[in-house]
């Protein structure tokens, strides 16, 4: 049987303010905002590139996500940022598109 790739679910767009550090340096944060959100992850769009494999923490403005989250592509945009994806670590996490603070429960 071939190895399934993609995602496994559907990402809703949704933006929202959010924080992200390194494990490496907790003190280094850059605040950004999601483009699209799923149970499993979230896609940024950062200034800096981020390492395939790397483990960022990921901290909302609004509700109190806070979770440990695996970079699974970087690309780089026509702006020159980067669209950052990311997978969450540990806990799955329900969105409410109608929502100010995107957060429903996790």
């Amino acid at each position: 049987m071939p190895a399934r790739s993609g995602r496994l679910e559907k990402r809703i767009q949704l933006a929202f303010p959010v924080e992200i550090s390194t494990l490496r340096d907790p003190s280094a944060t850059e605040r950004t905002s999601t483009e699209n959100v799923c149970s499993l992850g979230v896609r940024v769009v950062s200034e800096r590139r981020k390492e395939l494999n790397e483990r960022l923490m990921v901290r909302s403005f609004v509700g109190d996500l806070r979770t440990v989250a695996r970079v699974v592509y970087c690309q780089r945009l026509s702006d020159g940022r980067f669209g950052v994806g990311m997978q969450f670590l540990g806990i799955g996490t329900k969105w409410k598109a109608d929502s100010g603070a995107g957060l429903a429960e996790h």
